[in-house]
């Protein structure tokens, strides 16, 4: 029953908005004015789980660039660095997402994962969106100017893969791996913005964030796996299929590979035992956290994909928080 004091028509609209993969309990959908959900939607504020996954790498740079340089986490340079990497993932993840969604309009009104997004369900006019997508990289732009020319570079440099990715599911069965490239791009612009310059240290990191992506995002993609098969779109899952296991672990292997490979160009230097034993330790605990999400995954259960999916906010964090602690040390 409508409550008295509800329109119902306006309850109605509420509902039908509410983009099907979202949780329940996000912040959009129950506190958000009703007028600005479809544009948060599109931003997919209502899924934060994809802000996480574009910070993390942000922060790995980061921090990496602080040991390197035998910086301390107490220092105004490496917080403004970390905020503009904190509000940056926000809305350059709400920029790609509109982008993505305006591309894909057409298409999404055809899978049952998507067809509740703004665009496909009308809420939201391609003229809209765009606008949107503009003001969001606008205020991203703003903020990339308070950081290093260098930095500026590198961060533009970014909106290249971000414009290619949507389009990359038409003609690769690896989509994942555009989405790797633009999703930890965040690891050499945070580190630019830190250092000045960039190195072997962070294209190591890029290249095993590019594997993380490939793991978590090639789980995700088993979600849709059956409506992509009727549109004719290409992912990692279909590629792979009952090869995805396999896969799975070599993209973990790979991960551990390159990170080994940035601390050594770090550590070679430093030489600080204590604090590479903590890093090590960290790309260890985070690969186990790997290892454990292919032991519960069943690639023909979309809920079970999602949950592991998501997980891989903690498991991305277990490496932030041990390159924390060996900055204390």
């Amino acid at each position: 029953m409508t409550p008295a004091n509800q329109n119902p028509e306006k309850v109605s609209l509420r509902t039908d908005g509410r983009v099907s993969d979202a949780i329940k309990s996000n912040w959009v959908d129950n506190y958000c004015p009703e007028w600005s959900q479809p544009f948060l939607r599109l931003s997919r504020l209502d899924r934060p789980i994809g802000t996480w996954l574009l910070l993390i790498p942000c922060w790995w740079g980061l921090l990496i660039a602080i040991i390197d340089d035998g910086g301390s986490l107490i220092d105004f340079d490496a917080f403004w660095i970390a905020l503009v990497c904190f509000f940056g993932a926000i809305l350059m993840r709400g920029a790609g997402c509109t982008w993505n969604d305006i591309t894909d309009r057409n298409l999404d009104g055809k899978v049952a994962r998507s067809k509740s997004r703004p665009l496909p369900s009308g809420l939201v006019s391609v003229k809209s969106a765009l606008i949107w997508m503009s003001f969001q990289l606008i205020i991203s732009a703003i903020l990339l100017l308070t950081l290093n020319w260098f930095a500026v570079l590198v961060g533009t440099l970014s909106l290249v893969v971000v414009a290619i990715y949507p389009f990359a599911k038409r003609f690769t069965w690896w989509p994942q791996l555009f989405l790797g490239l633009a999703f930890n791009w965040g690891a050499l612009l945070s580190w630019s913005a830190y250092q000045g310059d960039l190195g072997f240290a962070p294209i190591f990191l890029y290249l095993s964030g590019i594997c993380w992506t490939l793991f978590y995002d090639t789980i995700y993609a088993h979600q849709d796996k059956e409506d992509d098969i009727l549109i004719g779109i290409k992912s990692t899952a279909l590629r792979l299929g009952d090869n995805t296991y396999v896969w799975l672990y070599s993209f973990v292997i790979g991960l551990v590979f390159f990170n080994l490979l940035c601390l050594l160009c770090i550590y070679a230097n430093i030489g600080d035992f204590v604090s590479l034993l903590f890093c090590g330790f960290g790309i260890l605990i985070m690969a186990c956290h790997l290892l454990i999400q292919i032991k519960k995954l069943d690639i023909n259960d979309p809920e079970k994909c999602l949950i592991l999916f998501r997980s891989n906010r903690d498991s991305g964090l277990i490496l932030v928080a041990t390159l924390g602690v060996a900055l204390l040390v």
